[in-house]
């Protein structure tokens, strides 16, 4: 791909629109806006969203997989750990559950949600579905380790009063994420990458695109393309700036869902739900990229893809939250509440064995999605309706 493409790529859409969203936070931020403002704010975190799902797939053709997955869903994580920390400084008496509340609701969301939804329109369109079990499985395995020290056990613990850590307790925890996330990693990128690549039909021919053009037999599975995927993959300067711009988009996002925060909790509390439930409108707003991204993979049949993106969203929000809202607790004005209630325990165990089912034979069928999808559409209806 010819590096003069680069200048055009600055009259795209996708360019402006991130650029464009982040223009009305200095005058909406912390403020009540009106109707005309909300729906302007609307539209432009959508255009954002679409953006930045456009510039992660760049970013991870370039890359290759699985470094692409794990790019968005840490870059994901880290604007989504920010929020978190801006939220509960401004205090309130709700502020203590937040990152509790987030952080689950990013798991329900990313192993049900994001999960069945892959599986289920890979499935409509190719009939059945495959992935390396393997991988996959490991990845399950970390966030649910994850998941039962950082948001169950504080719920059984006595060393203080209620559902959270004491100092020494939530030091381990913070410690033990960022090891057991730090693992993974290494086990994805570095030491056992191909079990994390997508896994080719028995009657697709493993093919690669040469530095012509031309495709042909490969032996190393990470370059494998499969039949209609032998488009070059973009320059290193349009990578760079697709790079650049994903993270904007992303501020753009997390930006301009904080400013829908409000309209939000006003509309809540209008329908007389939990605030709680503002959390999880939050989450699925921040999850929109990974999630459009991979509906796309799956839609091309490279639903190892969309697993690496759910699974590594989960686990990157759990590993990567819970030891930055561990240091920032030093300041916040309001404890820390991680321990989960006895109904989100429940789902967390009931997501946990229907995982495991689904990933042990390395195939899926709509079934499988239809599965997930239930349990999302419980766990949501549940938080709205405890």
């Amino acid at each position: 791909m010819s590096q003069s493409r680069v200048p055009s790529l600055l009259t795209r859409w996708t360019v402006w629109a991130p650029i464009l969203a982040l223009v009305p936070l200095p005058f909406t931020w912390g403020k009540h806006i009106g109707p005309a403002w909300i729906v302007i704010v609307a539209v432009l975190l959508g255009a954002s969203v679409l953006a930045a799902v456009h510039h992660a797939e760049v970013v991870a053709h370039r890359v290759g997989e699985p470094f692409g997955s794990l790019v968005l869903a840490v870059a994901v994580t880290v604007i989504e750990v920010a929020l978190i920390v801006t939220l509960m400084v401004s205090g309130g008496s709700d502020a203590s559950t937040l990152a509790r509340d987030t952080v689950f609701s990013a798991v329900m969301i990313t192993c049900n949600g994001i999960v069945g939804i892959s599986l289920l329109v890979g499935a409509i369109r190719h009939d059945t579905v495959t992935f390396n079990a393997e991988g996959t499985g490991a990845a399950l395995a970390c966030v649910l380790t994850l998941a039962t020290v950082c948001l169950v056990l504080p719920t059984f613990t006595s060393s203080v009063s209620g559902p959270e850590f004491s100092g020494s307790q939530l030091t381990f925890a913070a410690i033990a994420s960022l090891a057991l996330y730090g693992l993974f990693v290494v086990t994805q990128t570095v030491r056992h990458r191909d079990f994390f690549l997508p896994v080719a039909r028995e009657d697709y021919r493993p093919l690669a695109v040469g530095p012509t053009g031309g495709a042909g037999p490969v032996d190393d599975p990470s370059t494998q393309e499969y039949d209609g995927e032998h488009a070059d993959p973009p320059s290193n300067r349009e990578a760079l700036l697709s790079l650049g711009m994903l993270l904007v988009s992303l501020v753009a996002v997390v930006g301009l869902a904080k400013v829908e925060s409000k309209p939000i909790e006003d509309g809540v509390g209008a329908l007389g739900l939990p605030h709680s439930f503002v959390g999880v409108i939050i989450a699925l707003l921040v999850l929109a990229p990974e999630t459009l991204a991979a509906v796309n993979a799956a839609q091309r049949d490279r639903l190892q893809i969309s697993l690496n993106l759910g699974y590594g969203s989960a686990m990157a929000s759990i590993g990567l939250t819970i030891p930055v809202i561990a240091l920032a607790s030093i300041w916040l004005p309001t404890p820390l509440h991680l321990g989960l209630g006895s109904t989100q325990i429940v789902l967390l165990a009931i997501t946990a064995a229907v995982g495991i089912l689904t990933i042990v034979p390395g195939r899926a069928t709509r079934l499988q999605g239809g599965i997930h999808l239930i349990l999302l559409v419980a766990f949501v209806f549940l938080a709205a309706n405890p």
